[in-house]
């Protein structure tokens, strides 16, 4: 995986993002649950993925939920 700076922050963020706004099941905006997200955000990381992009108007915030657990 390529990384890059984002910016003028510092931070080395992989070329590559995860999305997040299917983690979750409310507002017609995804219906992957914990199990799911769990797995998606393992491979991510094993990939070399470290750039999430989420937000919390994602399934009402569950999608936030879900990632936190995933990410232990």
């Amino acid at each position: 995986m390529r990384h890059r700076r984002l910016g003028h922050t510092g931070l080395i963020v992989s070329e590559v993002a995860l999305g997040s706004m299917q983690f979750g099941g409310k507002m017609n905006m995804g219906n992957l649950g914990q199990e799911d997200t769990t797995r998606m955000v393992k491979v991510a990381l094993d990939n070399g993925i470290n750039f999430i992009d989420t937000a919390d108007v994602y399934s009402l915030g569950e999608s936030e939920t879900l990632l936190g657990n995933a990410s232990g």
